[in-house]
């Protein structure tokens, strides 16, 4: 008897391991909450972040494409730790010729199509930092070692908690060609009218951000692990041609000596317009490219609380502006392009600016700050504070595709988008490029369906993420991958989570709940450093749903969603009154399948022994089994007696009972969404939470008893779950046409805006 208790113990206790390995709690994946991140999911009471802030003096060469620059950096160590030494970035390093990004990528002969792949092997360009100094502000040199993109500093005496120390550090770089090197930021050059286009960003050694989770973060920059830094305040000045444009982070302090005075009435007119106004015009800027001035100017600026700092300088820009107002607080909502963008971004760019900041702010925080720009550059898509850069560009005659209008469209908002993730919600992007990109991409999806109904989003809905999901595991990371280790990196870090928010807002939590914990996790994090545990937590402390089993089957596992439905059995419960139940089972009879060779028989057969012989059929072969005689009557009377009228009336309410059965085939739990049609054509949807496998991972049933007969059932009707092979989610089964052939998206053939202007020529 104690044997095969111990082994019932045993088997009981496995069992409960396996339930509770979809459904188990993160609590060994999370980090252990702090004074400095609670287990709520918000800063906890000690917590504490740096400050780095900069006053710099830049200047671009035109002629010989080279950034000089000196900065003064005062650190703050806010932390309770001395610091020995400090960190900082070199992110323009990884175009030094001995850089790991050149040597790390894994190659194919394959891969070289053209004689122009094999030259790009042998291009060389004079890349990274050249560092003149790095001083102390009383002027005495301070030691520093680089490692690749990292520096750090070694300080003659620790930097303890509460102070502050003040550096500066002088250098110089040769500004990349974006066309022939690739590269977030750099230079454009338009060989027509001789002119550059600079859009520069990562110009500066910038402090590593220090704190509680990882210490230094000085993980060397890759190329893909973007940006983690500290928050500051910025005084900047920047040297150009005279008759340059510059767009920047932060404001202009000195605009009444750069602009002409109707430039300064159009901004003015701007700042009080709720559709764009141009400031320079394309008239101006097209004069400016022809007249290429000798002279310089300075251009200053002042940023607040930011963790960056990036700028434009071209004399090609034309310049527009409108207001937005958010939460009281105007915003001024800047495009700076060049002529080449036109069309285009003289009739949307700056009208998109201020839609994403009005719409992200609704779902995130109020924006901060007081100016948000989007500057046009080729091929380019890339976020900092307050400013962004933008592909997006029509041909040469003016005329573009859809495609290319939808793409310029869906950058803007996006980069724009970025201002809340990461740059007021600052999180480590060196280590999780899903929190900036993801979260952010999610966002845009909502912004781009208020742009327009119907809006074609690129990722979002739960439909488009399947055929990645269904792919090969071998290529698929876990959402929670570092940064430079992720495979698919637009699928993994874009696509899947902001599915992953997509399906959490409309299928488990529903909108208000959603929204509402969203909001708070961003309120709570807003010009500070959030982990994934800080997401993870805040949006369930602040809902009060379990989303343990999402967080781990999203974000730490590859599977996928593959539900189906595997069995269907119909019941419907016996009423005991003979009438009813043996015509119920004649009708039965009178309907079932005829087995073939008894439909043969008939004619084959003419006559059979009894029916020439009528001494052959005996009792049982006369009776008719659904008569009801009188003792069937009598037994129904003395059941009527005993049974209460709420049992009799549930025993006559003709319900209809379907036992379905549910297979979790892709191994990912997701809610039951169940369409039932009935036989009169009505439908209805009935939606279970994903807390029905937590028992039974693999196969579970469930009952449903309704009113109306069903004739077919079907699982996720309306694609909201991911499901990546829909040919299992109906019964009886049902071919379905390929997800291929549902959601392919039209493809232009060529450029109808061209075909239209040659139509346009021929009817003239």
């Amino acid at each position: 008897m104690k044997l095969a208790l111990y082994i019932s113990i045993i088997l009981l206790f496995t069992f409960d391991l396996s339930a509770q390995k979809k459904f188990g709690q993160l609590d060994l994946e999370l980090p252990t909450p702090n004074e400095f991140h609670n287990a709520a999911g918000a800063p906890g009471h000690n917590y504490y972040q740096q400050k780095a802030d900069y006053k710099m003096a830049l200047t671009i060469d035109d002629e010989t494409q080279k950034l000089y620059g000196v900065e003064t950096i005062t650190y703050t160590n806010n932390s309770p730790d001395r610091l020995d030494y400090l960190w900082l970035q070199l992110d323009q390093n990884i175009y030094a010729e001995n850089s790991d990004s050149k040597v790390i990528e894994i190659e194919k002969m394959e891969n070289f199509k053209s004689i122009g792949d094999v030259r790009k092997k042998f291009f060389y360009y004079d890349g990274g930092f050249k560092i003149e100094y790095i001083k102390s502000t009383s002027g005495q040199q301070m030691r520093y070692a680089i490692n690749k993109t990292m520096l750090r500093i070694d300080l003659d005496k620790p930097l303890l908690p509460n102070s502050s120390i003040s550096f500066q550090i002088k250098w110089m770089y040769n500004i990349n060609d974006r066309m022939a090197v690739g590269g977030r930021s750099g230079y454009e050059y338009f060989e027509k009218d001789k002119n550059y286009l600079y859009t520069i960003a990562q110009y500066f050694p910038r402090m590593c951000v220090y704190n509680d989770v990882t210490g230094w973060q000085n993980k060397q920059f890759l190329g893909t692990g973007e940006f983690t830094l500290p928050f500051g305040d910025y005084e900047v000045s920047i040297t150009v041609p005279a008759d340059h444009v510059v767009a920047a982070t932060g404001e202009c302090q000195n605009l009444d000596a750069l602009l002409s005075t109707d430039e300064k009435k159009r901004l003015a007119q701007a700042r009080k317009s709720d559709s764009p106004v141009i400031i320079v015009t394309q008239g101006e800027a097209e004069l400016a490219e022809k007249t290429k001035s000798s002279k310089t100017k300075t251009w200053i600026f002042k940023a607040t609380n930011v963790r960056d700092f990036a700028f434009a300088s071209s004399r090609k820009f034309i310049w527009d502006a409108q207001n937005q107002n958010v939460g009281g607080k105007n915003i001024l909502c800047m495009s700076y392009y060049p002529k080449e963008g036109n069309p285009l971004w003289e009739r949307y760019s700056t009208k998109l600016v201020a839609h994403t900041i009005k719409t992200y702010s609704k779902y995130t925080v109020d924006y901060p700050y007081p100016v948000a720009i989007s500057v046009h550059s080729k091929w380019i898509g890339m976020e900092y504070p307050m400013i962004c850069f933008n592909g997006g560009r029509p041909e040469s005659d003016g005329t573009y595709s859809e495609g290319e209008k939808y793409g310029m469209w869906g950058v803007i908002i996006h980069e724009v988008g970025h201002n809340f993730f990461p740059m007021i919600i600052n999180s480590d992007e060196r280590q999780w490029s899903w929190m900036d990109e993801g979260l952010n991409t999610f966002v845009q999806y909502l912004t781009e369906q208020e742009w327009e109904r119907g809006y074609p989003s690129r990722r979002g809905p739960a439909y488009l993420i399947a055929d990645y999901m269904r792919g090969d595991k071998k290529t698929i990371s876990p959402i929670m991958t570092n940064s430079e280790s992720i495979l698919q990196f637009g699928n993994n870090a874009y696509g899947k989570p902001a599915t992953a928010l997509n399906i959490l807002r409309e299928t488990i939590m529903g909108h208000e709940l959603f929204d509402f914990a969203f909001k708070t996790y961003c309120e709570r994090w807003k010009l500070k450093h959030p982990t994934p545990a800080d997401l993870f937590r805040t949006m369930e402390d602040a809902s009060a749903v379990d989303l343990d089993w999402f967080w781990r089957g999203w974000f730490y596992g590859t599977d996928n969603v593959d539900i189906s439905i595997d069995e269907v059995k119909y019941f419907q419960l016996n009423t005991q009154n003979p009438t009813i139940e043996k015509q119920v089972n004649k009708n039965k009879n009178d309907t079932k399948d005829i087995f073939i060779g008894d439909e043969r028989n008939k004619s084959e057969i003419l006559q059979t022994v009894n029916e020439k012989d009528t001494t052959i059929d005996d009792f049982y072969a006369k009776r008719n089994i659904y008569a009801v005689d009188a003792l069937d009557k009598k037994e129904y009377e003395a059941f009527l007696a005993k049974i209460d009228a709420k049992d009799l009336e549930l025993l006559n309410s003709n319900k209809h009972f379907y036992e379905v059965s549910f297979s979790n085939i892709g191994g990912l739990v997701m809610p039951l969404i169940v369409e039932f049609t009935f036989s009169d054509d009505s439908k209805k949807v009935i939606r279970i939470p994903a807390e029905i496998w937590r028992k039974s991972e693999e196969k579970i049933s469930k009952v449903f008893i309704l009113d109306k007969e069903v004739i077919s059932f079907r699982l996720d009707p309306f694609l909201e779950t991911a499901d990546t092979d829909l040919d299992n989610n109906t019964w009886p089964k049902k071919v379905l046409p390929s997800r291929y052939q549902l959601f392919k998206q039209q493809e232009t053939q060529g450029n109808p805006m061209q075909r239209q202007k040659k139509v346009d020529a021929l009817e003239k």
